[in-house]
């Protein structure tokens, strides 16, 4: 029987029953008795009263049945809040992974919608910053995709000290006392569909949402983390084979560079080849500018070498970028897309390919400018940016970097150059040829006073040498992990 109460006069409530025929009253607040308004006989109120007591005793059946029924409910929904609020005092937490420096992190920190909505919120708001609209986009072979960006409209335009302002004019380019030598023409994997930017734009690797997620954390995304330059890495994870110069002003650096595609085996590694300006102490006020090619999965979500720029003005800290992932470089060239894979990539024992790079001050403005390949000017990093190089640098360094995570307990197998030692020589280990430094007067010179430094020579060696047609150059790689290196 279904049961409907209703509110009615003198406190009462009339309970309305679907088989019943005439409408009877519910007991009032204070009565316990059911009044009934058909009085033919005493025989019959008598057969009434006997009804009236069936059927009161069945409504409070009936009432006693939805109490029990109702605190049912409250106890399950009691023990329901129990257990959410346990999970949101206690919340599960997933398997640590490891990041770029060596350090273990956790991939998913908790279930918690709500920072999975708050980290998507930062995501987003990151990429709508750093992806500026396109007037041309093109798709690339490797799933790169570029974007033609107005050159006023790149991310160094976003800083306040470049705001409504346009790109510097080309500085006059150094001068060499030696004969021009030969470099191989290389390309990016995005030029090979024969598309190209416009002029007036630049090409721009777009960054995808699932490049930041590969972080562990918006902020960091597209940061070095905090490392030694040049010294025996064993806490930090990085390794060296590099050569460098200092003890003078220098206000450039030149160098061609061999480009291969060493096997990185973990997420969080990384394997590169650059050229370093460097200027402070190696403190906190540590100033470097670097560029070279670099096989980041973490970066870039694959193992294609690729064309990168750096830069610092605090050691890694809070300044600085790679590429064009913050306000910094500005770049002036529409043909080359820095963050784009490289092709071709010398194989073992086969053809070799190379980049030409060349950073230097310009003695007119004071920014430091980037050449790629054979004379093509990317771009420049405004003197401003800077303490220590707003005025010269005090060291150059050549060479590889690797990360060493240690990850399984022991040496990583990620590849340096080739990942081959520099006894092998041509066509097998990894060089870096006719290096150069700027003097102040903007000259192409030589370097003396060479030094050389592999701080983990079992696992990674370099060998410097000098002819006629290389001037001076060196071979440096090797493969990580084996018997001499555990």
């Amino acid at each position: 029987m279904v049961l409907t109460a209703l509110y009615g006069q003198e406190g009462r409530f009339i309970c309305l029953g679907k088989t019943w025929e005439r409408t009877i009253l519910c007991p009032s607040r204070n009565k316990t008795t059911l009044k009934h308004t058909n009085t033919n006989s005493l025989g019959e109120n008598k057969q009434h009263r006997s009804d009236d007591k069936k059927s009161n005793s069945f409504i409070f059946l009936q009432m006693a049945a939805s109490a029990s029924h109702y605190s049912l409910l409250m106890i399950l929904s009691f023990v329901t809040y129990l257990l959410l609020l346990a999970t949101s005092l206690c919340p599960v937490r997933s398997l640590p992974v490891t990041s770029d420096s060596g350090n273990q992190i956790p991939t998913n920190q908790t279930f918690r919608p709500s920072n999975e909505i708050l980290k998507l919120k930062r995501i987003n708001a990151y990429l709508e910053k750093v992806n500026k609209p396109a007037v041309k986009t093109i798709q690339s072979p490797d799933g790169d995709v570029i974007d033609c960006v107005l050159s006023h409209l790149q991310p160094a335009f976003d800083h306040p000290m470049l705001k409504g302002k346009k790109p510097m004019d080309p500085p006059d380019r150094p001068k060499s006392t030696e004969t021009t030598e030969t470099v191989t023409d290389i390309y990016q994997l995005w030029t090979d569909t024969g598309e190209s930017c416009p002029e007036g734009t630049v090409p721009i690797r777009r960054t995808t949402s699932e490049d930041v997620r590969r972080a562990n954390s918006v902020r960091r995304y597209g940061r070095k983390l905090r490392k030694p330059v040049r010294r025996d890495s064993t806490g930090s994870g990085h390794e060296h084979a590099v050569v460098f110069v200092n003890g003078d002003q220098y206000y450039g650096a030149k160098a061609s560079i061999n480009v291969w595609t060493p096997s990185v085996t973990n997420a969080y590694e990384f394997s590169l080849s650059q050229i370093w300006v460097i200027s402070g102490s190696f403190g906190n006020d540590l100033n470097t500018i670097e560029a070279g090619w670099q096989v980041s999965p973490e970066l870039y979500g694959d193992n294609y070498p690729r064309f990168f720029t750096y830069w610092t003005t605090d050691a890694y800290q809070a300044t600085g970028c790679y590429n064009l992932l913050c306000s910094g470089f500005v770049q002036t060239n529409n043909r080359v897309a820095i963050g784009a894979a490289i092709s071709p990539r010398s194989s073992y024992n086969s053809r070799q390919f190379d980049i030409g790079l060349m950073i230097w001050k310009d003695p007119k403005h004071g920014n430091w400018w980037l050449e790629f390949g054979s004379g093509l000017l990317v771009g420049y990093w405004p003197a401003f940016l800077f303490s220590h190089l707003r005025s010269h640098a005090n060291m150059i360094q050549f060479g590889g970097e690797i990360v060493n995570s240690r990850s399984s307990g022991y040496h990583t197998s990620t590849q340096m150059g080739s990942g081959h030692f520099a006894e092998e020589g041509f066509g097998k280990a990894s060089y870096f040829r006719n290096l150069q430094t700027v003097d102040w007067d903007n000259n192409l010179l030589p370097l003396t006073n060479l030094r050389l430094l592999a701080d983990h020579p079992n696992c990674y060696d370099i060998r410097q040498g000098r002819n006629n047609v290389w001037g001076t150059y060196f071979y440096y790689g090797g493969p990580g992990r084996n018997v001499r290196c555990p």
